[in-house]
Parts: structure tokens; C-alpha cells; sequence
């Protein structure tokens, strides 16, 4: 997701997501690990809280299931509680879990074990960071 604002610097974008010890799991290495295609990947634009150093902004990545069927565990955070903005920042947008299965859409907790089944769409959102000090005023 994105890094919350810092004292010195911006928050970065799209880090920090704690996958296999890299910043980010590279698109190519799980589609040969698993049966699945990633059609979308990308940042989601202003979803890191302003302030005198925005938050950095969170991932949207959309993995389509390409097996018969699947197991799938999810393990995520910052899904009811925003990421706090601090010394006056304000807070990062929370992140969000949603399977979309024949049409329907359907909102996943932020810890979920669930059943794949071929094209389903898992799409997970990860939340934007904190703000640090207050928003600069337009113009300043």
C-alpha cells in the first residue's frame, strides 16, 4: 500500500505490501506460480491522506481465477480503520477486499479463507498511507 507521510519526505506509493521479502511481488512470478491472470495493476490515484507530506497511495490489483477451483487466503489490514494522519495530516484511505463471482460483487473481511472457482475476480485494495503536518494551503 502507500507509505504514510514522513517528517522529511512524501510517503512512498505502493510499498510495503510484506510479500515474499521483495516491495512488491512481480505480476509475471505468480501468474507461473499459480493458475491465475493479473489484469489489473495499478496505483490508486489520491488514496494517500494530504498533508505538508501526503501519504503515499495504495494498489489496486485485480487477479482473475483461472483454475477449476482454488483456495485463496487472504490476510490484510487497514480494511474499517483508516491509516492515521499525524501532526495534523489526515488519515489514507482504508483498503478493500472484493470477489466478484457470475456478475456479483461481494465485499471480503479484511481475513478471509475462501473457495475459488474458475473466473472469479479477486480484487484487493490496498490502503493509501497517513498524511504528516497540515495540507498546504492552494497557491502556498
Amino acid at each position: 500500500g502507500g507509505e504514510g507521510g514522513l517528517p522529511f519526505r512524501p510517503g512512498m506509493s505502493g510499498v510495503h505490501t510484506h510479500m515474499t521479502n521483495t516491495r512488491n511481488t512481480p505480476v509475471e512470478a505468480l501468474e507461473l506460480a499459480y493458475p491465475l491472470r493479473i489484469e489489473e495493476y495499478r496505483l490508486i490515484r489520491k488514496s494517500g491522506g494530504p498533508g505538508h507530506h501526503p501519504g503515499g497511495d495504495g494498489i489496486r490489483r485485480s487477479i482473475r481465477f483461472l483454475g477449476e477451483r482454488g483456495v485463496a487466503s487472504i490476510l490484510t489490514e487497514r480494511r474499517a480503520r483508516a491509516p492515521k494522519g499525524l501532526q495534523g495530516g489526515h488519515d489514507g484511505r482504508t483498503g478493500r477486499n472484493t470477489l466478484r463471482r457470475h456478475g456479483r460483487s461481494r465485499i471480503l473481511p479484511a481475513k478471509a479463507t475462501l473457495e475459488l472457482r474458475r473466473d472469479d475476480l479477486l480484487v484487493i485494495e490496498t490502503p493509501g498511507g497517513g498524511g504528516w503536518g497540515p495540507p498546504r494551503p492552494r497557491g502556498a
